[in-house]
């Protein structure tokens, strides 16, 4: 374990009013506790867990990249100040590590791409093969693989998205290996309920007023599939009888 607790500081909120300061679950929950190598975020979209998750890497002094290309529509200053309002606790002092987001690996692929036709060397580090040679999926676990081997704490933001279930399972394992050889830590975000059934991991429900522990089976995310995979026609119909 690298850390063993979130604190948020609400007296340090500069606003109410605008996001991520007015999410409600981040105006009334006060602390989240690590007890496990494993912790899990789970939720509906909106509710605050990549958000948190986001935050408290910055905290923890991990530098998130940026596709610095893109353009936003309308700006929100307050959009990454929600670290400077958390306290992180450590267990044996800071150690390093990354951050991974779908959404900006593509342009972090293609910028090592660059880099390696100067350094070649610099692919050694993550599976010694170009990352877009390969498929999207067979690129993250590369990366995966390469960078877990290392000391740290690692959070990751719904990781299954360009992921097969068979991949899924792939990433599952690494997770188990990775933080019983007690080097690692992981903070995930996800939707994927191969993932959310990690052996010895700690749920946390986004569901709720406050965030809060919750058992594998009592997660919507278990519940629509088993129900689905029980009788998916039955399930399907009556989707479209609501």
């Amino acid at each position: 374990m690298h850390v063993t607790s979130i604190t948020l500081d609400h007296d340090l909120y500069p606003t109410d009013e605008h996001y991520p300061f007015n999410l409600p679950l981040l105006r009334q929950t006060d602390e989240v506790p690590f007890t496990e190598p494993v912790s899990f975020f789970v939720g509906e979209n909106g509710t605050g867990k990549s958000t948190l998750l986001r935050a408290t890497a910055q905290r923890c002094g991990i530098h998130i990249w940026r596709d610095t290309q893109r353009t936003r529509y309308e700006y929100n200053p307050y959009e990454d100040m929600l670290s400077q309002c958390l306290k992180v606790g450590w267990e044996n002092g800071r150690v390093p590590g990354s951050y991974f987001g779908s959404d900006i690996f593509n342009h972090f692929a293609q910028v090592l791409d660059e880099w390696a036709a100067a350094d070649p060397g610099q692919l050694k580090y993550l599976g010694g093969a170009s990352l877009l040679t390969q498929s999207h999926g067979q690129s993250l676990m590369s990366f995966f693989r390469a960078r877990y081997q290392i000391k740290g704490i690692y959070f990751l933001d719904e990781p299954e998205t360009a992921l097969s279930p068979s991949t899924q399972l792939e990433l599952l394992r690494l997770l188990l290996e990775m933080s019983r050889a007690g080097h690692a830590q992981f903070v995930i975000a996800t939707h994927s309920p191969i993932l959310l059934a990690c052996p010895g991991a700690t749920l946390y429900s986004f569901d709720s007023p406050t965030v809060q522990p919750v058992k594998y089976e009592d997660t919507d995310h278990y519940r629509i599939y088993r129900d689905f995979m029980q009788a998916p026609s039955r399930f399907v119909e009556g989707l479209v009888e609501k």
